[in-house]
């Protein structure tokens, strides 16, 4: 699954249709002239299209609209927040430096910190293996636990599940932890165009969580001519993965 997953989440970039499309497009070229060129044009458009963000945010939004934040909670009642994992940069950035290296989505770090302030009684639940596919290095659950550390937390209150590489595992193998009750009310904090995927992972593993969603990418709208080709190729890839995620995990039952 922990494959599959990895090459879905190639299919799912924009960037790779355009370079399929020229590939096919030069093949077919000197045999097929016409099927060439139009190959060719469609390559130019998809790399032109995906530019314009009003279109992946329509996607994001639906998405980050689907669990919003309770807007009164007593935080007193709850065992702890889950954390999932995608919030730092890979292990290779982290070696020779002493600073945490976070990346685009590290709300899912820092919202916890508030919580956890107002909160003494909470736990910090972070999950998060090693998501590479071929490196075996600083698993991201250490990672969480270094940054952490450099912010004060105290370490007691920090449960640390190292070994998940999917939502699924995330679910499946912190239930699984010595001293934790999947019963007790938890938070879930994650990305919001996450949360949809991750809510439903959870409470297939028999979870009692409340979402908690942080690192929103859209707002209430787009302006018309907002556009980027790198900002929109990377909330393509994010909304045609996490609804392609969805549809697999639905499909093989886990969510």
């Amino acid at each position: 699954m922990f494959v599959l997953a990895k090459l879905l989440a190639f299919l799912t970039q924009p960037l790779a249709w355009v370079v399929a499309l020229l590939a096919l497009g030069l093949l077919l070229l000197q045999r097929w002239r016409r099927t060439g060129i139009a190959l060719l044009w469609s390559a130019l458009a998809v790399l032109l299209l995906q530019g314009w963000e009003p279109l992946p945010d329509a996607l994001l939004r639906r998405l980050e609209a689907q669990h919003p934040a309770p807007a009164q909670i007593e935080l007193q009642r709850y065992a702890g927040v889950i954390v999932l994992g995608g919030a730092t940069e890979s292990s290779y950035v982290w070696q020779g430096h002493t600073q945490p290296a976070l990346n685009g989505a590290a709300e899912r770090l820092t919202a916890a910190l508030p919580l956890l302030q107002r909160a003494p009684q909470l736990k910090l639940l972070y999950t998060g293996g090693e998501g590479e596919l071929l490196t075996r290095a600083l698993t991201e659950a250490e990672r969480a636990r270094r940054f952490y550390a450099s912010v004060g937390v105290d370490p007691q209150r920090l449960i640390l599940e190292s070994a998940s590489r999917t939502t699924h595992e995330n679910a499946v193998l912190s239930a699984a932890l010595p001293g934790v009750d999947k019963t007790r009310p938890w938070l879930l904090l994650t990305s919001a165009w996450h949360m949809p995927r991750s809510m439903a992972t959870f409470e297939k593993a028999g979870w009692n969580v409340t979402p908690w969603p942080a690192d929103y990418r859209t707002g209430l709208e787009t302006p018309w001519h907002q556009y980027s080709l790198a900002q929109g190729a990377a909330k393509w890839h994010t909304a045609l993965h996490e609804y392609l995620g969805l549809l697999v995990y639905r499909l093989t039952g886990r969510a």
